[in-house]
């Protein structure tokens, strides 16, 4: 109610209470449910945190307009310039933004001022300061109170014991266990699963054992989860705590084990359910990070792992660093190395840089080293000492190197990215690395060549030189038997796809758009678990495949390959395959066993110029979205008795028969037929009709309406004078006559605004000099 999604103006919400007490569940649940309801959302967990370097509230600001934007990378020199940026950019924009764990009134004046977004924007702030709510105008609060009784058990029961309540002969120290948590969920979770597949003895031991301990309760129960965690699990707890909290899982598992994640998902201690990160609740983050600092609270080059800027900074501008020191993660702003600063860190496992510019020679790493993320590096290679015989992970994008022989033999090695090295142009040899399971170099816009041994790793999981536009020499043929995604997308040098020499049913995503590859090898029937391939803007692609086979596809894109003018005969019924686009391709006709796809929902034949025909038995039963945009040239078209032998139209129109009761969608903008085809009623589920560009239009019958039409799109139409009551069925409808000049105004009031009491809004832009006109 506080939210009030589909209301109209701005709102900002206050989620308040305790830590522990289930503020950013209530969040992350309220963002999974109603943010695809507007036109940008961004969750920003942990903003007490991230906000906390110099330059921190800065980065808050890039991803905050990263994520509304959909993946636009914008810089920002400064907070204020930010404040102005997000201003200009989403003013007029619907947006829900989540400020996770606010601690400070900078924090909100920086990420999210009142009247910054468009109307119908909605910001949800969790806090434990109420009275910073208040300091920045947020009148609606929502605190979160403690669990009741019954709420406490169900809860702690369903983590105990995998149900809604405790077994009879458990029931008393399940109540002390709840009344010892005091209706904190976090401490009903955690507290539950660590008693979870224990017997009673072990229950009363844990239960005695909180009697007179110096911390709060909740602080008991989380230091007695830790306590029971073997020492590994409490490593890898550590390196969550320290640098992964928030990182997606994938990501951590490139140097996690699995069953280390498993292990402290069971306990509570970390969750994975939302987005598919890895998320640690700040209280057993700062557990962990309080029990790092008390190592050697006074020096910081004593300790196992450092995070904050001003240690780091003191450990590599002053190499301070010991062999205590297991892990680094440096943040902004700019740190001078020491070039001695790795000498004394012998057991260095994990190095992190987060957008720090690290200046100096560095003439010694670590062989200890497992795991490198160190973007934007300045190194041209690696130190001749390094052997990175353990090292596991090596991330290095937007970095200078260019000379990898010292790479050639990281037999350990399963994750490398290289993706915009500027300065690389040839990826040696890689059979040293037989591990390799994620190879990223993309947009490498120098690399000319890859050692053909690229397509002997066996292990390979994904493989992308998406955006290398000068890459000549690729693997001649591929072997890769675990691959699952290829992306060759831009590749604009390389003219031939590698032949197929094994089965590689493991390979799902084939991008290989806007290459110049010419033909595909007619092995890439070998390609049988393929699941979706990208082909759209191969210009100089003359040849496809003969005939076709792939019975797990379900996306296939052909879109503007100018030059293909033959769609392959289908020699199977193909039930997955949902989606074909082949618009702008030079393909002349689809043939008869087009209707194999039985499945198929969507079809998109935009710009078909070089069209001659359809086939005859056109049958597409489950058809929901037709696009047929710019069609000028047919020569036949599918006969049918359901088509109305009246209809009046300048081409043959090419409807494809038997999805009547399936098409939801149906673009025909740019066409040129004078009067919409009665037949078009036929289509009773339709509900986006586009007629945009059509010029030759008249009119629009009153027979040719679909039952069931919601949303009506003729733009520039601008030979039609005459439009009908049109059944506009659903009360979102929508009617855009933008720049219909000569439609009458008569004729708008009589067959809309008198009748149509259930349209939401009529576009009528340069139309009777008339602007958007909102209804309701």
């Amino acid at each position: 109610m506080l939210l009030d999604v589909g209301g109209n103006g701005r709102g900002m919400v206050g989620i308040w209470g305790a830590s522990g007490i289930g503020k950013t569940t209530i969040a992350k649940a309220i963002f999974n449910a109603v943010a695809h309801k507007f036109g940008g959302s961004c969750f920003l967990p942990n903003v007490r945190e991230n906000s906390m370097p110099h330059g921190g509230l800065i980065q808050l600001q890039e991803t905050l307009l990263q994520e509304i934007l959909g993946g636009q990378k914008l810089k920002i020199a400064s907070a204020d310039k930010g404040i102005s940026i997000i201003h200009k950019l989403l003013r007029h924009k619907k947006i829900l933004l989540i400020l996770d764990d606010v601690n400070q009134l900078e924090q909100l004046d920086n990420l999210a001022g009142v009247g910054w977004f468009g109307e119908g924007s909605r910001v949800i702030i969790t806090t434990q300061d109420s009275g910073l709510l208040k300091c920045h105008g947020i009148e609606l609060i929502y605190g979160v109170q403690k669990l009741f009784y019954y709420q406490a058990l169900e809860l702690f029961s369903l983590n105990a014991f995998r149900i809604n309540e405790p077994p009879n002969d458990y029931l008393e120290l399940a109540q002390r266990a709840i009344a010892f948590a005091d209706g904190l969920p976090l401490a009903l979770t955690i507290l539950g699963s660590h008693l979870r597949n224990r017997d009673k003895t072990f229950w009363q031991v844990i239960l005695d054992g909180f009697k007179g301990e110096p911390y709060t309760h909740i602080e008991r129960i989380l230091q007695k989860s830790y306590d029971a965690l073997d020492d590994y699990a409490k490593e890898v707890f550590f390196d969550i705590a320290c640098f992964f909290n928030g990182e997606k899982k994938d990501y951590v598992l490139r140097i996690v084990p699995k069953n280390c994640i498993e292990v402290l998902v069971d306990n509570a201690m970390i969750t994975t359910e939302w987005d598919d990160r890895i998320l640690m609740h700040d209280l057993l983050a700062n557990l962990g990070k309080d029990i790092v600092h008390k190592e050697s609270p006074n020096d910081p080059g004593q300790r196992s792992r450092l995070w904050f800027y001003e240690d780091v900074k003191q450990v590599l501008t002053k190499s301070t660093g010991t062999r205590n020191i297991k892990g680094i993660m440096v943040k902004l702003p700019e740190i001078t190395f020491n070039p001695e600063c790795f000498h004394n860190m012998v057991n260095l496992e994990i190095f992190i840089n987060r957008n720090a510019s690290l200046c100096g020679h560095i003439n010694y790493l670590p062989n200890a080293l497992r795991f490198i993320d160190w973007g934007r590096c300045q190194l041209q290679s690696l130190p001749p000492n390094f052997q990175g015989n353990r090292l596991v992970v090596l991330n290095m994008p937007h970095s200078d190197i260019k000379q990898l022989e010292r790479f050639k033999h990281l037999r350990n090695l399963t994750s490398m990215n290289l993706s915009y090295c500027q300065f690389l142009e040839k990826i040696p040899d890689l059979s040293g690395i037989p591990n390799m399971k994620y190879l990223d170099l993309s947009e490498c816009t120098r690399l000319v060549e890859v050692d053909g041994s690229v397509g002997l790793l066996d292990k390979l999981v994904e493989l992308d030189l998406g955006g290398c536009s000068n890459l000549t020499r690729f693997a001649t043929a591929l072997r890769l038997k675990s691959l699952k995604k290829l992306d060759l997308r831009y590749c604009e040098g390389l003219e031939s796809f590698p032949e197929i020499e094994v089965e590689m049913e493991s390979l799902w995503s084939l991008d290989i758009s806007g290459s110049g590859v010419r033909e595909l090898p007619s092995s890439f029937a070998y390609l049988t678990g393929l699941g979706k391939l990208y082909l759209g803007g191969c210009f100089n692609l003359t040849r496809f495949v003969t005939s076709f086979r792939m019975k797990s596809l379900e996306e296939l894109d052909l879109r503007d390959c100018k030059r293909l003018e033959s769609f392959p005969e289908i020699e199977v019924e193909i039930e997955s395959l949902r989606s074909l686009d082949i618009s702008g391709s030079g393909i002349r006709e689809l043939p008869p066993s087009i209707a194999y796809l039985t499945e198929l929902r969507e079809l998109y034949l935009n710009g078909c110029f070089n069209f001659t025909r359809f086939a005859t038995a056109f049958r597409l039963k489950s058809l929901e979205i037709l696009h047929l945009c710019d069609w000028e040239r047919l020569e036949s078209f599918p006969k049918s008795p359901l088509l109305s032998t009246n209809s009046n139209i300048s081409f043959p129109l090419p409807i494809p028969l038997y999805c009547w009761s399936t098409l939801q969608e149906l673009d025909l903008t740019g066409t040129n037929f004078v009067t919409l085809p009665e037949c078009i009623s036929k289509f009773v589920s339709l509900y986006m009709l586009y007629l945009r560009d059509c010029k030759s239009l008249l009119e629009i019958p009153q027979e040719a309406c679909p039952p069931r039409v919601g949303r009506v799109f003729l733009d520039n139409c601008t030979s039609l004078d005459k439009i009908p009551k049109l059944p506009l069925s659903s009360k979102f409808a929508h009617l855009s006559l933008i720049n219909c000049v000569r439609l009458r105004g008569y004729d708008i009031i009589e067959n809309i605004f008198l009748d149509q009491v259930s349209v939401s809004s009529v576009s009528l832009s340069l139309c009777l000099s008339l602007y958007v006109i909102w209804l309701r």
